[in-house]
């Protein structure tokens, strides 16, 4: 064996030895697991297009407890993004921020081969019920929401199925129909999660909102 092998199988060894080691620290209990995502969202473009303001973006951890085999319980940890934008839209008489779209991106999160992901084996109304927490507009509650039509839609080299729900909301006194397009997949090791909504009359956000979810990257480069 050469000296350069000898060094090659060195260095995948130490590697190999500070994975295992940071396994068996969870393991162990001295330790939680991290899992960390990577942002997704609509490019400059797809906004400036569709009219869209930056809202909120930010990184959340989620912090939870999972049951290993045995008994055992031990800690993880993930890294959440969540990107927001609103638009400001004309409707009963006034302009508000009445159509919003929302980009969120959580880890892949598996331990011994099970995920802990914990909205894996949620449906798609559950997740969103989830997420709508992450956006904010000026229209209120939503409520009595049921589903529409499901579609496919390009988005990040791959035909992914969209739900398109309905629910109603109350402005200056008035109930309107809300429209909500959503769609999860798993992208580049995260699930990604695609949520739009706008006022059912304005069907011109139907389609914005699909050019933003056609825009889509991830990892969001810088």
């Amino acid at each position: 064996m050469t000296h350069s092998r000898r060094s090659v199988l060195a260095a995948g060894a130490t590697g190999t030895l500070a994975l295992t080691a940071g396994c068996l620290d969870f393991v162990l209990g001295n330790g939680p697991l991290q899992f960390n995502s990577d942002r997704a969202a609509p490019t400059d473009g797809a906004l400036e297009e569709t009219g869209y303001q930056k809202q909120k973006v930010r990184e959340k951890d989620l912090d939870r407890t999972i049951n290993l085999p045995g008994g055992i319980e031990r800690d993880v940890s993930a890294s959440i993004w969540a990107s927001a934008y609103t638009k400001e839209v004309e409707y009963a008489g006034q302009k508000r921020d009445g159509a919003a779209f929302a980009a969120v991106s959580i880890p892949g999160m598996k331990v011994a081969g099970r995920s802990v992901n914990p909205i894996d084996d949620l449906s798609n109304k559950k997740l969103l019920e989830r997420f709508m927490s992450q956006i904010e507009t000026d229209q209120g509650a939503i409520r009595d929401i049921k589903h529409e039509s499901t579609f496919k839609l390009g988005i990040l080299g791959d035909g992914r199925t969209v739900d398109t729900f309905v629910g109603k909301s109350e402005v200056e006194g008035q109930t309107i129909d809300i429209e909500i397009k959503l769609t999860s997949f798993d992208h580049e090791g995260d699930l990604l999660v695609l949520l739009g909504l706008y006022p059912k009359m304005l069907t011109e956000e139907s389609a914005n909102v699909e050019v933003l979810m056609e825009s889509v990257e991830h990892p969001v480069e810088g």
